[in-house]
């Protein structure tokens, strides 16, 4: 489907029935696959075959979904997970173990800055957090002679910092580590980070992928260019013999375009079962087929509703890439020229009380924990999302006490500024 523009692939993509096979991608709701000898299920727990034996690792509609998904990002090789959080943690893990280091933007998701900061720090892995705007000296300063990997976003969610991907892949390529980029806010659709460099892409796919609010996921997809082993010493986990699969050498065995997402999904996956089921790979497939028009109009009202904030008097500030003055926007014209998301974050003139009131005074916007959503809502992520931080770490991650991270769904954008009027005349 390569061939193919990338609207096509998101409706066709990743799928393609033969004479007589199931126009829609078939729901392979089984956990177990039945073979004629032990000698057939043997050679798929030795790698020495494809197929499927335990959906925990593999299932025929998932991996139907993460073709797509690949087709769409441009990779070799993409796997499907339970949430965008699993999708980041394995990304990370599968290369980065006790003892090293991963250097990461600080204004990423508060979850993830949670997830690395925490969790892995907890596993013996250290991470450390420079600003998406820090100067080459300052990035080629966080590495370390244990570093792995570097890890950003496309935009930052929620301070929609648009990351210099080209700049971060280059600082990553000279210390020989790959870069991870979370693509969940733009979409393929608005940017391919792999043309820029990146070798790894995350997504939650719980967002605008999916974009109805209906099942929450995530993916990983492979650019297949990172050379492992060229740089073997750092990446032992995919350049040495795997004991638990036979002494097999993933990276010698799949080579760069396959060596990364199968071990995550041999390795990681089984130990791990972060799995995504098949009903929801079904629904993530079902918003696929519509991301292409539904991210021109969440970027279309986010605008909307940026410029209008923007003149307003109760507003101290907004940050939006595809708004003219925007800190971001030059690079938002490099990276995402067709619009960014439909994401605005703002402050209101009152500081956290002020921002709090507003957003109860709504009407169409709901207050939810979610994002990227068909219908429009709001969060106030210093007191829910990023709740976990101190002030400190709120400042260095762009989320101050007066910001509202408000998502403009599909609905008309006169409504949605209307109804953000309204709220602002009460205050």
């Amino acid at each position: 489907m390569s061939q193919y523009r990338i609207e096509t692939n998101c409706v066709q993509g990743g799928y393609r029935p033969d004479n007589g096979e199931p126009r829609q991608v078939p729901i392979i709701q089984s956990t177990t696959f039945k073979y004629n000898t032990s000698e057939d299920m043997g050679k798929l727990f030795d790698l020495e075959a494809s197929g499927y034996f335990y959906s925990r690792l593999q299932n025929p509609t998932c991996d139907t979904v993460a073709a797509k998904i690949c087709t769409l990002e441009g990779g070799t090789a993409a796997m499907l997970t339970s949430s965008g959080q699993a999708a980041n943690f394995y990304a990370v893990f599968n290369i980065a173990n006790c003892g090293d280091h991963v250097v990461a933007s600080s204004t990423i998701y508060g979850g993830t800055y949670n997830l690395f900061a925490v969790t892995m720090k907890k596993m013996g892995i250290d991470f450390t957090f420079v600003s998406p705007d820090c100067t080459d000296e300052e990035l080629n300063a966080a590495f370390q002679p244990n570093t792995k990997a570097v890890f950003g976003e496309t935009i930052a969610n929620p301070a929609l910092t648009v990351l210099d991907i080209e700049r971060f892949a280059k600082a990553a390529h000279e210390h020989e580590v790959p870069l991870i980029i979370d693509n969940t806010f733009a979409t393929p659709v608005h940017c391919r980070p792999f043309e820029w460099g990146a070798d790894i892409v995350t997504h939650s796919t719980t967002k605008y992928m999916d974009g109805h609010g209906a099942s929450v996921g995530g993916c990983i997809v492979d650019s297949g260019r990172f050379d492992w082993m060229a740089h073997k010493e750092k990446f032992p986990g995919l350049c040495t013999p795997d004991d638990s699969y036979h002494g097999i050498t993933y990276a010698e065995k799949f080579g760069k375009e396959g060596a990364f997402i199968t071990k995550a999904t041999a390795q990681l996956m089984r130990d791990f079962g972060s799995t995504q089921s098949p009903q929801t790979a079904f629904l993530l497939n079902l918003g696929l087929e519509s991301l292409h028009v539904r991210m021109a109009r969440h970027a279309e009202n986010g605008l909307a509703v940026a410029r209008f904030l923007n003149q307003h008097d109760k507003i101290e500030w907004v940050t939006y890439p595809s708004l003219e003055g925007d800190r971001s926007y030059d690079l938002a014209q490099k990276y995402l020229p067709h619009g960014s998301c439909g994401v605005v974050s703002f402050g209101v003139k009152g500081g956290r009380k002020a921002a709090e009131t507003f957003m109860g005074h709504l009407k169409l916007a709901a207050i939810e924990t979610h994002v990227a959503d068909a219908r429009t809502c709001c969060l106030h992520p210093a007191s829910s999302t990023h709740r976990q931080m101190s002030d400190e770490e709120l400042i260095k991650a762009g989320v101050s006490g007066d910001l509202v991270r408000l998502s403009c769904g599909l609905e008309h954008a006169q409504d949605l500024i209307d109804d953000i009027a309204q709220a602002l005349a009460k205050l």
